[in-house]
């Protein structure tokens, strides 16, 4: 491979893992794709970068307005921004689609955790299920199958991210755990955040880690009719296995340090699994 451009070394070291599946992809696709997933690191990051929600959401309208500019002919001078440009009109990325990425993000600004399952879903299908609509519409594979695939794993890898990002997210005195069930559970929020493990917490994780296992295999029941070309977008399915079991052996418990630790021969088991046409 050649050296990499300022969006795939960015994902590289942000996104490790979808940039690995990227680079099942033709390369003008995989720099498109790259594009595409700089963008959303940019997006997700946002909680993290500002020191109040009222700051976050002026880094949030700044990419609204960068977008307007893109789709007004006129992107604005930034390493993200203008490959992203060109990803949009070589592949006719729509607007709003990106605008719900961003849009979901804002949940991210709120201390307040998910009601239920039914809003952290809504969140998760603004964040990582229509980031990978738009791969697929990179990858040129907007078939039946192929989107009913992302409809599955969206979710599913977003579960098992939330999860593996708990302890991140708990310093910040954030938590993405539905607040119904981790109140029938009996999750006391001020140990989470102080990193403390509970029967309650692993009951709620083991909840949305059946959810996640429910979706990929429901996203692999349509795998016959999903084409080659879906592939890059949909790799990262086979990572989710990874940390599935991770979470498993852990006692579903998502502060274990055997839960955070990096799937092991990532890029091989995507390459088995690209040659053999599965996800």
């Amino acid at each position: 491979m050649k050296e990499l451009s300022p969006c795939g070394a960015l994902v590289e070291r942000h996104d490790r893992d979808r940039y690995l599946a990227s680079l099942f992809a033709p390369e003008a696709e995989r720099e498109h794709l790259f594009a595409l997933y700089a963008f959303n690191h940019e997006i997700a990051k946002t909680a993290e970068v500002v020191s109040e929600p009222m700051l976050g959401q002026i880094r949030l309208q700044w990419w609204r307005e960068s977008l307007d500019g893109i789709y007004g002919g006129n992107p604005r001078q930034h390493e993200v921004v203008q490959p992203l440009a060109e990803a949009i009109a070589a592949r006719d990325l729509p607007q709003a689609a990106l605008e719900t990425i961003i849009d979901a993000r804002a949940f991210d600004l709120d201390p307040e955790p998910p009601a239920d399952l039914d809003d952290l879903r809504v969140y998760v299908e603004g964040s990582s299920t229509a980031l990978l609509h738009l791969a697929l519409k990179i990858l040129g594979a907007e078939d039946a199958a192929s989107r009913r695939a992302a409809d599955h794993l969206g979710p599913a890898w977003a579960y098992l991210g939330l999860l593996r990002a708990l302890p991140l997210h708990a310093r910040q005195k954030r938590s993405y755990l539905p607040a119904d069930l981790a109140a029938e559970a009996g999750v006391d929020l001020q140990d989470l955040f102080e990193l403390r493990s509970s029967p309650g917490l692993r009951r709620v994780s083991g909840i949305l880690m059946d959810a996640a296992a429910e979706h990929l295999a429901a996203a692999r029941r349509v795998a016959k009719d999903v084409p080659r070309a879906a592939l890059p977008a949909l790799l990262p399915a086979r990572l989710a296995d990874l940390y599935l079991k991770q979470l498993r052996r852990a006692g579903n418990d998502p502060l274990a340090p055997q839960a955070q630790t990096p799937a092991p021969g990532r890029v091989w088991r995507m390459a088995w699994a690209h040659w053999r046409g599965r996800y």
